[in-house]
């Protein structure tokens, strides 16, 4: 009888930034919202933008290019806003483009290379490569944690 190995699938929101894929675990995205007016809020760090009022929630906004000090661009009408949570906390992601939902099998993320750009090291999990597309998996808890800037 031959021995079954169970494939280890991890399900990914896929975004854009900056002409760049990026993909995120999907049980910490709660919703992908259309980009929305929001309410700036004072002295807090440049990539933190403000602040909405999501269905009587608010959550914090975060320009994920502004955080990987990545050069601004002007939202357009494909600008979305990744909402996740962790840690029982919600959290507003401003990204270029919400692209995909999709399965990667979990033995063929690598880790990252050496050299990656303008993304700080500590933001990456690995990198998975999909036919012609090279996927970037993000650590969550490190684009979240604040206290290390």
């Amino acid at each position: 009888m031959p021995v079954q190995t169970e494939a280890k699938e991890q399900k990914v929101v896929v975004f854009s930034l900056n002409q760049k894929e990026y993909a995120l675990d999907v049980q910490h995205v709660v919703s992908i919202e259309k980009m929305q007016h929001f309410t700036r809020v004072p002295h807090v760090p440049n990539y933190i933008k403000g602040v909405i009022n999501l269905r009587g929630v608010i959550i914090p906004i975060i320009d994920l290019r502004t955080r990987f000090q990545v050069e601004a661009a002007e939202y357009n009408q494909n600008t979305r806003i990744i909402i996740v949570s962790m840690a029982d906390k919600e959290v507003g992601l401003i990204v270029d483009e919400a692209n995909d939902v999709m399965n990667i099998d979990m033995d063929t993320i690598e880790s990252q290379p050496d050299v990656i750009g303008t993304e700080r090291q500590n933001y990456i999990a690995g990198v998975v490569k999909i036919q012609d597309r090279l996927l970037i998996l993000l650590k969550l808890e490190k684009i979240l944690n604040f206290q290390e800037d």
